[in-house]
């Protein structure tokens, strides 16, 4: 019983410590808004928050799989190891918000919260660096570059080992579709495999009034975009779940001359591995056939990109409990699945843990945008519920 209140004293000096700082972290949070780099560009960020964490006295690794950095903190006393992730690269949006920290890069925006993210770990590192006397054990506190943009970060900063000695790991997102007060909780695959693919059609060029005479690479690409559609509703079952989506199809320079190439881009979403592999099988076989059906050719660029994410049942029940401890029954709620994607996987296929969200928007129309959005924002006290939702995490594997 005694270590029982002994812990909550000490979580309840932590809380106390976060709300004290929460101007900071929103300044932090502000600063990083208005300084976005791209994905794999993220230099200066990298930099910021590499002279932060040395500035609370932690011990800093850079340039980790790339821009990825590292703040270690070794408790007290031995223990469990947890690392705790956050993203922080941008996205090539135009910011439109009328806001005093809008962007200051034309063009590039941090239109999914990878700004609070940042920020939020931050603030946590700050605190929890000043109870690492009641840590057992140690933390990384993990800041990825290129969440963005595949290949990734995650897979080059997995494959330097940082995980080697984790035993967990865990990750939280910002969710304007969900309202602030709410922590999405959920075990299985809940967000999607994504890959990407380029089909270049060379066919033969000439005058619309003499169609005879050329290979119409948009006819072509036309008959390709409808065949790819018939993949998912013919040829995977219809207890699995996939999505191809057709985003780009550029062809032609005028209106009376037969296009003699065409491109499109596109992406496939799969949770099975054997369906990813036959959704792949299936695009080589249409474009094949279908181009070589008009006497045309073509070359398919097809990239794989992050795996599907798994959350681990026991850790993600742990959380949802510990969670409803902190926080409400009520506020705990089912992390919903979905087709995007999210390359926090490369963790999660290495260590156990769970990728949880918090809400963040409210009736205020600035917080109704969606990720991703030019006016994407969202409510800055849903950072104080990442912040307490992973130092409650870390009193449960580390106090």
């Amino acid at each position: 019983m005694r270590g029982i209140i002994h812990n909550s004293e000490i979580l309840a000096s932590i809380y106390s410590d976060l709300d004290n700082s929460f101007e900071q972290i929103k300044n932090w949070r502000r600063y990083l808004h208005q300084h976005p780099e791209l994905s794999f560009q993220e230099i200066q960020t990298a930099e910021f928050i590499a002279e932060t964490l040395k500035s609370f006295g932690l011990e800093v690794r850079t340039q980790v799989g790339g821009n990825g950095v590292i703040g270690i903190l070794q408790g007290e006393k031995e223990g469990k190891t947890i690392a705790l992730r956050a993203d922080f690269d941008a996205l090539p949006i135009l910011d439109e918000k009328d806001v005093v920290f809008k962007s200051l890069n034309p063009g590039v925006m941090h239109a999914c919260g990878h700004d609070g993210h940042t920020s939020a770990l931050l603030g946590v590192a700050q605190t929890l660096n000043k109870f690492r006397h009641n840590i057992n054990g140690k933390i990384l506190f993990v800041f990825q570059h290129a969440e963005e943009l595949p290949p990734g970060g995650a897979q080059a900063m997995v494959a330097e080992g940082i995980l080697d000695e984790v035993d967990y790991v865990f990750a939280a997102h910002l969710a304007t579709e969900l309202p602030l007060g709410k922590i999405a909780v959920g075990e299985g695959y809940k967000m999607a495999a994504v890959d990407k693919f380029a089909i270049t059609i060379q066919g033969k060029g000439g005058h619309g009034a003499k169609p005879e005479e050329s290979i119409d690479s948009i006819v072509i690409g036309s008959e390709i975009v409808s065949s790819l559609q018939k993949i998912v509703s013919r040829r995977i079952s219809p207890l699995q779940s996939a999505v191809v989506t057709i985003g780009v199809f550029q062809a032609g320079t005028a209106f009376n001359i037969i296009a003699d190439s065409c491109k499109l881009e596109g992406t496939v979403r799969t949770f099975n591995r054997q369906v990813r592999d036959q959704v792949e099988s299936e695009i080589n076989a249409i474009v094949n056939g279908i181009t070589s059906g008009f006497h045309a050719t073509s070359k398919i660029d097809y990239l794989r990109g992050y795996p599907a994410l798994y959350n681990h049942k026991v850790e993600s029940e742990t959380v949802r409990e510990i969670l409803s401890e902190t926080f409400s029954n009520d506020a705990v709620i089912e992390l919903e699945t979905s087709m995007g994607a999210e390359d926090f996987s490369y963790f999660l296929q290495e260590k156990p843990g769970t990728y949880f969200k918090v809400g963040a928007r409210t009736d205020e129309e600035y917080t109704q945008f969606p990720h991703h959005h030019p006016r994407f924002d969202f409510d800055e006290r849903a950072l104080l519920m990442i912040e307490k939702s992973f130092v409650k995490i870390i009193s449960h594997y580390l106090f």
